[in-house]
C-alpha cells in the first residue's frame, strides 16, 4: 500500500477524534453555562420565577419580560372596570351640577319674587294716604270740657255755633246743672217738663239727637248737641239764641 494511502487512513481517527473532543468540549461548556445560569436563578428572592432541575433558565430579561406581561394584563382587565367608574363619578358629578343649578335657579326665583312683592308693596304704600295717628283726646268732666266735646262733634257733624254762644245759653237755662229739670212751665203742666244743660223736652231731644252720642237727656255732651242741632234748624245757630227757644 502506498504510504499517502496508509497516512490517510490513519489520519482519518485521528481527525474523528479531534471532531469528537471538540463536540464534546462544546457539551461541557453548554453544561456549566446551564448550571451557573441555574445558580444564578436559584439566589433570585422567593417571589422570583424557579426553575425545576435539568430544565434551562430564563433569562433575567425574560423573567422581566413576564412580569412586564402580567402587569399590562391586570391592566387590560383593570381598564374596563376603571373607565365605567369613571363614567359613573362623572354621571353623579354631572347630576350633582344640575341639581346645583336648578337649586340656584329656585332660589333665584324666590329672592324674585320676593322683591317684586316688596316693590308691589312699596308701591301700594306710597300710593295709599298715610293717616297721621291722632291720640284720643280727652275732656275734663266739668262744664268746660262737656261744651268742649260737644263743639268737636257739632264741627264734625257740620252743626254750626261757638263756645260762648253755648256758655251763655247753658247758664241762662241750667246754670250749668246737668240734671236740672223744670217743673212749673207750659211743658210740665203738659207732662213734658224741659230737661238737662241747655232744658231740652223729650220729643225735641229725640228729634234732634246726633248720632254717636249718648241716648240720655241728661247725659250733659248729648243735651249740648242736641239743643245745639235743634237751634241750628230753628235759628240758624245757637249763637242766634238770646232767651228761651
Amino acid at each position: 500500500m502506498p504510504k499517502k494511502i496508509l497516512n490517510r487512513r490513519l489520519s482519518r481517527p485521528l481527525d474523528k477524534f479531534s471532531a469528537l473532543n471538540k463536540q464534546h468540549k462544546i457539551a461541557i461548556a453548554g453544561v456549566s453555562t446551564l448550571g451557573a445560569a441555574a445558580i444564578a436563578l436559584s439566589a433570585i428572592p422567593g417571589g422570583a420565577t424557579t426553575v425545576a432541575t435539568g430544565v434551562p433558565a430564563a433569562s433575567t430579561k425574560q423573567v422581566a419580560a413576564e412580569h412586564s406581561q402580567v402587569r399590562d394584563l391586570g391592566s387590560t382587565l383593570s381598564s374596563p372596570l376603571t373607565g365605567e367608574k369613571v363614567k359613573l363619578d362623572a354621571l353623579k358629578a354631572k347630576q350633582k351640577a344640575a341639581a346645583a343649578k336648578q337649586h340656584a335657579a329656585a332660589d333665584a326665583k324666590k329672592k324674585a319674587a320676593e322683591s317684586r312683592s316688596a316693590k308691589e308693596t312699596a308701591s301700594r304704600s306710597a300710593k295709599r294716604p298715610q293717616m297721621e295717628t291722632v291720640a284720643a283726646k280727652t275732656y275734663k268732666n266739668n262744664l268746660d270740657g262737656w261744651i268742649r266735646q260737644s263743639l268737636d262733634i257739632m264741627h264734625a257733624k257740620g252743626i254750626p255755633g261757638s263756645y260762648h254762644g253755648l256758655h251763655k245759653n247753658i247758664m241762662r237755662e241750667s246754670s250749668g246743672n246737668p240734671r236740672a229739670i223744670n217743673g212749673w212751665d207750659i211743658n210740665a203742666i203738659n207732662g213734658i217738663p224741659s230737661k238737662g244743660l241747655l232744658q231740652v223736652i223729650p220729643p225735641t231731644f229725640a228729634t234732634y239727637h246726633v248720632k254717636g252720642t249718648s241716648n240720655d237727656i241728661y247725659d250733659p255732651v248729648a243735651n249740648i248737641t242736641a239743643a245745639a242741632n235743634y237751634a241750628a234748624h230753628r235759628y240758624g245757630s245757637i249763637d242766634n239764641v238770646n232767651s228761651a227757644y
